[in-house]
Parts: C-alpha cells; structure tokens; sequence
C-alpha cells in the first residue's frame, strides 16, 4: 500500500464535509502590507499566497467542497482563487464557493466569524453535509483534517477544536483552553490577559489554532441561537465555544501534532504570520538549507496560481558587477542584473539592477530595484519601484521617517511610502 494510502484519513467522513474557510480579515497587526489586501491574500514563500495553504491541506485531506468567505478589500483574493483553484471539477460535487459579505440576512455585513458563517446557512444547506469543517484562511502549516474528523467521530463530539502548544508570554493572542484527562474542554478564555499554562508546564499555554469541527446539525442550532442573543458579539472565540463549554456540551481537543501532515518524518509545522516580525522571520526560514515547511513535498503539494513566466536569469561575470544569489529563493521572472543578492526571498518578476546589494529581504512581486541600491532586512511591497541610491534596513532612525519599522527591526516598504501611489487613479 502507498504511503500516502496508509497516512491520510480520505474517507465517507472527509467527503461529506463542507469546508468553510474565513477569509474576511484585514490583519491590522501588518500595518500597511495590508492596506489594500486582506491578510489570506497576502503573498508567502516566493509564489504563494497565504490562503493556498488552508486551501492545500482540503484538497489533499479529501476535502472538496469548500466556501471562502471574505470581506476586507477581497478582489485580489478572489480573482487569485477564480485563476488558481478553478480545477475542482463541479460534476464531481467539487467546488470553492466565493461568499463575499453581501447582505444576506438584514443590512448587515459580517459581524463577527460566527455571524459569517451564519448569513451563509441557505448556501451550506443545500451541499447537505454531515459535518463542518471551520478554518482560519491566514496561517500557514499543513495539516491531515481527516486524521482531525476521525478522532471528532471516535469521541461522539459535538464539536473539536484543534489546538497547539505556545508560549505562555505569546498566549495572549490565542483562545486558551484547559483540557481533562480524556481531551475534553473544561474551560476556554479568548485572548486572555493572563493565559492559564499548561498543567506541570509553567511556561505554555494550549491554544485554539481557529480550526474547528461541528456536527452539522449543532452547529446550525448553535448559529441560530447565537444571532438571537442581542448581547453576543457573534464570534466562536468569543461567544460560541465558551457557552458550549458551559453548558457541558462534547467539545474536545485534538493536538495538533496528532492531525499535523508527518509523510516523510518531517517535524509539526504551524505558523501565525500575522506580524511583520513573524513574516518576515517565516520567509526567511524558507531560505535554510532545510527549513521546516517542506515546499518541495510532492505527497502534499501545495497549489496555486501557476503564472507563465520565464526562468529566472542571472546576467554579468565581471569583478566588480556580478549578478548572484546565495541562500536565497528566486522565482520565474526575476533577473538579477550585476546585482548580489544573499539570503533573500524573490517572488515573480523581481529586477534588480547593476551594483545593488539585498541582504535578508522579502522582495514580493513585480518590484524594480534600481541601482547602487542597499537593502537589508526589508520587506518590499508588490510593485515598488526602488530610486537610485536608495539605502533601507542600514540606519533604522533614518527609516523610520520614511517607512514602517517593526519592534525587531524590520524595515517595510509600500509604494504609497515612495510616494508611487499605483492603487489609485487620479
């Protein structure tokens, strides 16, 4: 039996569930990168977008029939999904729905995660599933949902929330869950100010990674009583798991670990890119000899939109203007021009240009570098042009009176900060 047979969970339970992905938020705590995304559109890893991922990880768990909703500036995450993810085959019962905040229930936009699920009942009644899978669309890990919708069945759940271990000092920004002997919740507090740790292990928390697991039924009852509560703010964190914890229903936990994609020994990999910081930092992991997201797992491959461009391009030999990379990753279209680039990251169509030096830099598409141009330790937004000259990420006062530089040290760049104001039409 292949290997793949005998590690992933597609079965009758995988194929009567209906995904339904969140892919509504801005994502503030990246400041300007999300100015004109929402934060699961955002590009990751030289050719991807952030929500491939989620959407990844239901393609290849057997997961079919999925719905994306979003809110927050949503035309480059829809027409990305429209171009990259159109190969489900609707005759098969395979699809990704698009369900944009639009009314649907009173003059109201999304107001909270349960509340988008909520205004979408009609849509996911007529798939008729037996059970809902609800996921988080801007973070970036692999994960065998099948393997998680077995253990809901095993344990007769009303509902399973999977979870993973954090720092306590991160906890904050986590719902945060107490578990008894058998996985069953017990307790369960949203971004608390002072995050219960672990019993035994002072130092971590067990946290809500935002992937949950409902009968169908329940949840549909659950929703419905939620948006009768004049008091509730009409989110799971919030609202949803800590009245059915109260209330004794089955809400269990399963560890990440336990579900996490282990085809070929590798270790658990789960990232909140939320930050500049974080992203950044899980870019430039992806530039190790060996970083722990294997993009090149061919027995779980991630999708996307696939561009035509032509190979990457390496031009100039001469002492003193050599077009190079090392330890870095360069996508197709990128052409590096007597420039050196190390440790970096190029998505498509990067141009750098003679005398230029890129140093531990996320360089996202279509950006010009002009030359004698330094950049270290920067993220640069989609579309910049780069003058001539042009030095970020060497004197971080100095940066700071013209970009956005976050608490590590790490320099952001937009075209609205070079004054290229290429999203708006005078």
């Amino acid at each position: 039996m292949p290997l793949t047979e005998k590690l992933r969970f597609v079965s009758s339970i995988t194929k009567s569930t209906y995904a339904m992905i969140l892919a509504g938020g801005r994502g503030t705590r990246l400041h300007q990168l999300t100015d004109w995304r929402a934060k699961p559109a955002v590009p990751f890893g030289g050719k991807f977008r952030i929500i491939d991922f989620v959407l990844s990880n239901c393609v290849n768990s057997g997961i079919r029939r999925i719905g994306v909703a979003t809110q927050y500036k949503s035309h480059s995450l829809i027409q990305h999904i429209q171009r990259g993810w159109s190969f489900l085959n609707g005759q098969f019962g395979e699809f990704i729905d698009v369900l944009p905040a639009q009314q649907r229930i009173e003059e109201m936009w999304y107001r909270g995660t349960a509340d988008a699920v909520f205004q979408n009942l009609d849509i996911m009644r007529t798939t008729n599933p037996d059970y809902v899978l609800l996921l988080a669309g801007d973070h970036v890990y692999k994960m065998d949902y099948g393997k998680l919708l077995a253990f809901h069945v095993e344990k007769q759940a009303d509902m399973t929330v999977a979870c993973i271990e954090v720092p306590i000092k991160d906890a904050c920004g986590f719902g945060v869950m107490g578990v008894n002997m058998e996985s069953r919740v017990v307790n369960f507090n949203e971004k608390p100010d002072h995050p219960t740790p672990i019993p035994g292990n002072p130092d971590m928390a067990l946290a809500s990674m935002g992937v949950y697991v409902f009968n169908t039924r329940f949840l549909y009852e659950q929703l419905v009583r939620d948006a009768d509560d004049k008091n509730s703010s009409h989110d799971f964190g919030k609202d949803i798991i800590p009245h059915l914890v109260s209330a004794h229903y089955r809400v269990f936990a399963q560890s990440f670990e336990d579900s996490c994609v282990n085809l070929n020994g590798e270790v658990p990999y789960w990232r909140d890119v939320g930050t500049i910081d974080a992203y950044w930092e899980a870019n430039m992991e992806l530039t190790k000899v060996t970083p722990a997201l294997n993009m090149y797992d061919q027995e779980w491959p991630i999708w996307t939109y696939q561009e035509q461009l032509p190979p990457a391009k390496f031009v100039f030999d001469d002492s003193t203007r050599r077009g190079m990379a090392v330890d870095s990753l360069v996508s197709g279209g990128c052409i590096i021009s007597g420039a050196h680039v190390r440790n970096s990251l190029l998505f498509s169509n990067v141009h750098i240009h003679s005398y230029s030096n890129v140093e531990d830099s996320v360089i996202l598409p279509n950006v010009k570098v002009s030359r004698n141009v330094t950049l270290k330790r920067v993220v640069v937004d989609k579309n910049c042009v780069i003058p001539e000259g042009l030095t970020a990420g060497v004197n971080r006062e100095e940066d700071a009176r013209r970009f956005f530089v976050s608490d590590n040290g790490i320099t952001l760049i937009t075209p609205d900060m070079l004054g290229q104001e290429v999203h708006r039409v005078r």
